[in-house]
């Protein structure tokens, strides 16, 4: 059974550094939902929700007792944060968020993977576009990284438990942990 001083975590860190796919194993872990704040935010043709439906979205995939969720949103964070007892920020350097995230950007391509909202990524929008999730994650790197750290410092965020990895190696070892503790 899970530990009951986890049930609640948000998963933060750069674009391709593996939110979703931690999140996803922390809920299963958890015994829990896993919520994809991407997956509540995108429709078709890459159109993103009015913020009143995406708030309205989130709240509501946050309802149930155990759950993990993955994303960066800053207007949510009173949401998402709020309602959370543990934040893992996964904090790894940028040439190994690159090199993943051009993998994965790649594959996703090549095999015509549906994204939200039943979208696609594209060679053209990844590789030529402005829009590139590359530029992207270059762009806001460095960004993030100090808005994550001063966000932290926040009274309001006082009571999470944070678990802050530089190495995936780390964060392997932890979600290892946790995992076994939960089959006790």
């Amino acid at each position: 059974m899970p530990n009951e001083t986890m049930k609640r975590v948000v998963v933060v860190g750069s674009t391709g550094a593996g939110k979703s796919t931690l999140a996803e194993q922390l809920a299963a872990g958890l015994d829990g939902a896993f919520v994809d704040l991407d997956a509540l935010n995108w429709g078709p043709n890459w159109t993103p929700a009015p913020l009143d439906v995406f708030r309205a979205r989130a709240a509501a995939a946050l309802t149930v007792e155990r759950w993990a969720v993955a994303g960066n949103y800053r207007n949510l964070r009173d949401i998402t944060w709020g309602r959370a007892d543990t934040l893992v920020w996964l904090d790894y350097p940028l040439p190994l968020i690159m090199g993943r995230l051009l993998r994965r950007t790649v594959r996703r391509i090549v095999t015509q993977e549906e994204l939200w909202g039943g979208n696609r990524e594209t060679l053209r929008m990844q590789f030529t576009g402005r829009d590139s999730i590359l530029l992207y994650a270059a762009r806001t790197y460095a960004r993030r990284r100090r808005e994550i750290t001063a966000e932290l410092a926040r009274p309001e965020h006082e009571h999470l438990t944070v678990w802050h990895f530089r190495r995936p190696a780390e964060t392997a070892a932890w979600l290892a942990d946790r995992l076994a503790e939960w089959r006790v």
